[in-house]
Parts: C-alpha cells; sequence; structure tokens
C-alpha cells in the first residue's frame, strides 16, 4: 500500500512545470507519430530479468529491429542472458566511434497497485481535474493533435524501452533520407540493469574489443524537475556495509538483567552517533577528503534550478544537512547513510529483553575523489578507535568474553563513481548538441546524486559518458503506474535526431 500511495504523490509532483507543446513542424514528428505504435508492440513483452524467458523475447524483437534498419549484431553472452551489440556505420577508422548504451530489462510488476489491469499492455490516460487519470483509447495517438501532457502507463514506459524506440525512430528517419551518421555508430543493449547489471563489466573484459568506442552515451533516466533538456556527467557510486553490535549470547530477561547486561541496541544507537554531527556532517576523519570546488564548478552547481524551498515542501523536511551550501553541491559529497536498523522486537510482538544483537546497514555514496576501499577503511578505523574488537564473522565465545565492545563488519558490494568534465570533448559536443536542437541552454548535472550500475563498464572500457535523461521526473520508475509524457516521447526523437546528425569536432 505504501508504494500505492507513493505512486499518486508522484502523479501529482510538478505537473506545472511540464506544460510544453511538442513541435509538430519538426522534421521527425509525423514518424514519431507512427512509432508510437512500435513503442507499444514492445512494451507489450514481459521485461522482469528474474524470467530468462521473456529476456530471450525481448532480446529476439530488438535483434529483428536491428536487421530491418541495417545494423550487424552480436550477442555477448554471460553466464545467465546475454547482452546485445549492434554496429551500424561503424568500419571507418579515420572517424569516432560512438557507443550509445540503453537497457531493455525492467522492474518486477505486482498487478495489484496497478490502475490498468495488464501493467506490460501500455495505456493511454490523460488528466481530468477532480476525476485523475482517465484512461483513453488507443487511437488518440493518431489524431491530428495530440496533447503534450497525455501519458502512457506502462511498465518500461519511461524506464528505459522508450528511450531506445526514440533513438530506432530518429534513426529511421535518418536514413530514410540517404543520411548517415558522421561517425561510427554502435549500440549496446542491456538486459539486467534492474538487478544491478551484474555481468557487465565482465562482458566488457571479454568483449572489450568489440566494445572499443571514443565516447558513451547513455540514455535513462529521468531530466530535471523542470523537464528542460538535461545533461548528467556523472554519477556517484555506492557501496554498503552491514554492523552487528554483540551483546549476550542470547536475549535475557530485562527485569533479571537490566543494569547489568550492556544493551547491543544502545551501544549500536551511540556508535552511530559519533559518526555524525547535529548537521548531518560525517565525523569520521578524512571522510570528505580531496572535494573542493573552484569559482567554475560553483558556477555550474548554482545554475542548475533547483528550488529548495519547493524541496523542503515535498520532502516534508523542516531543515537539510549542512553538508554543502544547495541540493547540488549537497551530492558533490560521498554520504554515509543508515539505511535500516534491527534489535529485539517492536509493536505488537515487544519483549522484556535485552537483546542479543543489534545490526545497521549503511550505504555509502561514493563521488571521484573518494574509491571505495578508502571510505571502508576509514569506517572501520573508526569503529576501531571507539574501543571495539572488529570481525567479518561471527565472534568466538573467548572473543566475547575478552572484549567489552565486539561488532561484525561486512562490506558487501561496491562500485565507483564517474564524472566526465563538462569541458571535454564529449562534454562540449552534447551540450552543443541540444543547445543547437532546442534553442537554449541546457540544464548540466556534474554528478548524479544516485549511482548506476553500468559505471564499472565505463571504468573497464576506459571511456568518458555522459548521460543524456529524456523522460519526465514524475514517471514512477520502479513504482507501480509507470508512466511516460508523450511531449517527452517527441522531444525525445528530436533529441536523437540532433545527435545523429551532429558532427563531432
Amino acid at each position: 500500500m505504501k508504494n500505492f500511495i507513493l505512486c499518486i504523490v508522484l502523479l501529482g509532483f510538478g505537473q506545472s512545470t511540464l506544460a510544453q507543446s511538442i513541435d509538430t513542424k519538426h522534421i521527425t514528428y509525423p514518424i514519431a507519430k507512427k512509432s508510437l505504435h512500435q513503442l507499444k508492440e514492445l512494451l507489450a513483452i514481459p521485461n522482469d530479468a528474474n524470467f530468462p524467458e521473456d529476456i530471450e523475447r525481448n532480446l529476439s524483437w530488438v535483434d529483428s529491429v536491428f536487421h530491418d534498419m541495417g545494423f550487424r549484431t552480436q550477442r555477448l553472452e554471460t553466464e545467465t542472458v546475454p547482452l546485445l551489440l549492434a554496429n551500424y556505420n561503424s568500419n571507418n577508422p579515420t572517424k569516432k566511434t560512438v557507443l550509445f548504451y540503453f537497457h531493455i530489462d525492467g522492474q518486477p510488476v505486482d498487478p495489484q497497485f496497478w490502475f490498468q489491469d495488464n501493467p506490460y499492455e501500455a495505456t493511454l490516460k490523460k488528466e481530468v481535474e477532480g476525476e485523475g487519470w482517465i484512461d483513453m483509447d488507443w487511437s488518440n495517438v493518431n489524431s491530428e493533435v495530440i496533447d503534450s501532457d497525455w501519458r502512457i502507463f506502462a511498465r518500461s514506459s519511461s524506464d528505459d524501452k522508450s528511450p531506445f524506440v526514440m533513438f530506432l525512430t530518429a534513426l529511421k528517419e535518418q536514413r530514410d533520407r540517404g543520411v548517415f551518421p558522421d561517425y561510427n555508430l554502435k549500440v549496446i543493449l542491456d538486459f539486467e540493469e534492474e538487478k544491478g547489471s551484474p555481468r557487465l563489466a565482465g562482458a566488457v573484459e571479454k568483449y572489450k574489443s568489440a566494445l572499443e568506442s571514443d565516447m558513451l552515451l547513455i540514455f535513462d533516466g529521468p531530466k530535471h524537475i523542470s523537464n528542460q533538456p538535461t545533461i548528467t556527467y556523472g554519477a556517484r557510486g555506492i557501496t554498503t556495509v552491514t554492523i552487528k553490535v554483540y551483546g549476550p549470547t542470547f536475549p535475557l530477561h530485562s527485569g533479571h538483567y537490566g543494569n547489568y547486561a550492556p544493551n547491543p541496541a544502545l551501544r549500536l544507537a551511540q556508535l552511530l552517533t559519533t559518526m555524525k554531527d547535529d548537521d548531518g556532517r560525517v565525523t569520521i576523519s578524512g571522510f570528505y577528503d580531496g572535494i573542493e570546488f573552484d569559482e567554475k564548478t560553483k558556477a555550474i552547481l548554482a545554475n542548475v534550478p533547483d528550488n529548495e524551498n519547493e524541496f523542503r515542501v515535498k520532502l516534508g523536511i523542516g531543515n537539510t544537512d549542512k553538508v554543502g551550501s544547495n541540493y547540488q553541491e549537497s551530492i558533490q559529497y560521498p554520504s554515509l547513510n543508515i539505511r535500516g536498523m534491527g534489535s529485539g522486537w517492536i509493536g505488537s510482538e515487544a519483549r522484556t529483553i535485552v537483546p542479543a544483537t543489534a545490526t545497521a546497514e549503511i550505504d555509502i555514496r561514493l563521488v571521484v575523489e573518494s574509491p571505495p576501499q578508502r571510505q571502508i577503511g576509514l569506517v572501520k578505523n573508526h569503529i576501531l578507535d571507539q574501543g571495539y574488537l572488529v570481525l567479518d564473522r561471527k565472534p568466538t565465545s573467548k572473543e566475547r568474553f575478552d572484549n567489552p565492545k565486539i561488532c561484525q563488519f561486512i562490506n558487501n558490494r561496491a562500485y565507483e563513481a564517474f564524472r566526465t568534465e563538462i569541458d571535454s570533448p564529449l562534454g562540449v559536443w552534447a551540450y552543443e548538441t541540444i543547445k543547437e536542437e532546442f534553442g537554449g541552454e541546457p540544464i548540466r548535472v556534474r554528478t548524479l546524486g544516485g549511482s548506476v550500475p553500468i559505471s564499472p563498464f565505463i571504468q573497464s572500457l576506459n571511456v568518458p559518458a555522459v548521460i543524456i535523461p529524456l523522460v519526465n521526473s514524475d514517471n514512477n520508475q520502479h513504482s507501480p503506474n509507470e508512466n511516460l509524457r508523450i511531449g517527452n516521447y517527441f522531444d525525445g526523437v528530436k533529441t536523437f535526431y540532433a545527435f545523429l546528425n551532429s558532427t563531432i569536432q
């Protein structure tokens, strides 16, 4: 039910910022209208990566379309499902090679929380005041006039099947006019992104020569909340830690042993409070080392049109942590987040006991200046400084007896951050291409606050990358009632057409 309520809130988020008309005069408009039926066809194929047979159906569909478009394709086999690499006009050694990345898999669905019977059946809806989102007949996409604020509801309508169909549409328009990109074009399709792309980095090592390229464009994620054209130049990495503090060997009666047996839940809470101050800043020595902003970077961050008061209202928070002076600055730093805690029993199952253990799950978001092993080492050393014996396993009876403070410390996973400089050749090309197409400066986001599982792929391939987000920010990705704003679809086709017709200096 919690996700159901969340999706209703998100569907009302930022509506006033999205009122932008469709450019019906653009060269791609007629073919973009027709391609909505192709999008519907692709969306109808279930794409949960936990079901390899469904992924194979998606792979066969895109492979067939690629061949119809004149691509040469190669399945990059992994231990689970393959990736698909497609080459188009990519054999001129004197030209740059650009690699486009998309993922075709989607999050699992729970139909009971969707406003339609089949989450994979694309449903056209419009918002009616006082009634919410109401169904429309799909044939309305053939109308002479299409409302830019209509929505297509379906799993992966925004994350990430629609950008792929936008790309195919723009390329078809270009091809039909006898024009080809002024660079070698490769496309890599990932079918396990929503599972963290666990095989992607290994596939790069195995197929590095086939994937070799000069630049990488990632087409995923939502635009800035203003819905203006957006370029993201990097993303934070992530690593996670489990800390388990030990108390008595088994839960004890709090009447008999309260005041005598130390409580691990209290000790864990006390340990965690030593890691941050009241302003939310991490107090672990060296945690923010290397983070400095020159005036140019400060200006770039300040130019992102975030409304801090609007953020606070919509997030329901009375103040913000003091890591950086605004939202954009805050995500340039590594973070330490307690994502969950557990000890004993609560609610109707609460018991009068001193618990035996207390556990905290922590995620650490990383930036380029803070590699995972350094940050993990800093946290671990901080715990040691608080007088704890730190183990990577359950303690023995003797260790429990000999050490007043003892915990288990497990580092679960990690992938690093990436960032491409805004004034790099790729950064400038992306900026100038979008600026020329849309007649105004795109929003340039230095670093995405979240983490993308393709970061290891970027590092293994050793290629500069930027993210070009295309869909509406209130799209409910990963949640029930995921949707795509029609206006964003048409603008996305324009964006691809611009890149496919742009010259790399």
